[in-house]
């Protein structure tokens, strides 16, 4: 990228949205924790930035703040609705719950109960629909005309991917020593657009790895295909990220700042959860888990040894009745 090429003025762009984001009335700044076992297993320096540690349990909260305190007076009288799989629709319900504004989530029926309850102690209405999230997505855009309420996307909106982008600005500020790659959960790509542009416009050695779960790997085919692509079906195991298109605004970003995709079997999903328990005695679900299994496949298949590797712990809303589960699939992926 030369200093005047439409990339370069993009990223710019998106650093000021991400310097001026409104997120800390309600994210909290979170640790990024030295995983030691999991470091000395690997033979790298592997860091945690621990997202499951937010108000909400999940990084969401930074972008859905970030899009609700710039509506107008006249659209929060509306009132907002969202869909999502359940990290999103919690930080909606929040920060509608501070503001003052009315919320409605449309989430999929195969929605974590835990999910479903914590947007409903926050205030917001959640309606279950669909067997996932593109189902309860268009569901949800249907009623945003019928209603009139604003529709805030999961990902797809230059102020959530600003708030996301956050994230990046803490890793930076945290450890400004040697950092060879960053790996990051994909979902719909608000995430790891910010993170990408904020990283590559202040340091562009620095690698951005994205993890998908194989189920549902929609930036590995819209980088294959040079174009948004729409998965014929998608797995729900990793509800979090379980997307069939990546966003617009986000693969705008990704195309160019990202430097490889990984993708990960539901079983390293599991063994990933159980290696975060065991550094660090929390919990993750399985799509925070993603950025951990993605660097244990990228140490395995580059042998990469010596490296400062961060990993973005995503999110720890996982119902305690599938926790059995992990750990059974987990064993099974370690023998």
């Amino acid at each position: 990228m030369t200093p005047t090429s439409p990339e370069q003025t993009l990223l710019e762009h998106y650093v000021k949205k991400i310097l001026a984001a409104a997120v800390y009335d309600l994210a909290v700044p979170t640790p990024l924790q030295a995983a030691a076992a999991l470091s000395q297993a690997l033979g790298n320096r592997i860091l945690f930035k621990r997202e499951d540690l937010q108000p909400t349990f999940s990084f969401k909260i930074r972008g859905a703040y970030n899009k609700l305190v710039q509506l107008t007076p006249e659209q929060r009288s509306r009132g907002v609705i969202t869909a999502s799989a359940g990290n999103h629709a919690q930080g909606v319900a929040m920060a509608a719950q501070a503001l003052g504004i009315s919320a409605c989530i449309v989430m999929p029926r195969t929605t974590p109960q835990l999910k479903v309850l914590g947007v409903r102690s926050r205030g917001a209405e959640a309606l279950l629909h669909g067997e996932s999230f593109p189902f309860a997505l268009e569901f949800a855009l249907d009623l945003a005309r019928q209603t009139g309420r604003e529709f805030v996307s999961p990902f797809d909106d230059p102020q959530v991917i600003a708030g996301q982008g956050t994230v990046a600005m803490e890793i930076l500020r945290q450890h400004p020593g040697q950092l060879d790659a960053i790996f990051v959960p994909v979902g719909g790509g608000g995430l790891i657009a910010g993170v990408a542009a904020y990283v590559k416009y202040l340091r562009p050695e620095v690698r951005i790895i994205g993890v998908e779960s194989e189920h549902s790997a929609c930036l590995q085919a819209a980088l294959a295909a040079g174009e948004r692509v729409t998965l014929a079906s998608v797995g729900t195991f990793a509800d979090g990220v379980a997307v069939a298109q990546i966003g617009a605004h986000g693969f705008d970003i990704c195309r160019f700042c990202v430097d490889e995709v990984i993708t990960v079997s539901n079983d390293q999903l599991c063994g990933a959860i159980r290696d975060i328990y065991d550094d660090t005695r929390s919990i993750t679900e399985p799509s925070g888990a993603l950025a951990v299994a993605g660097i244990k496949r990228y140490v395995t298949d580059s042998g990469a040894q010596g490296q400062t590797l961060v990993a973005i712990n995503s999110g720890a809303n996982i119902n305690f009745d599938s926790l059995g589960h992990v750990a059974e699939r987990a064993a099974m992926a370690a023998s």
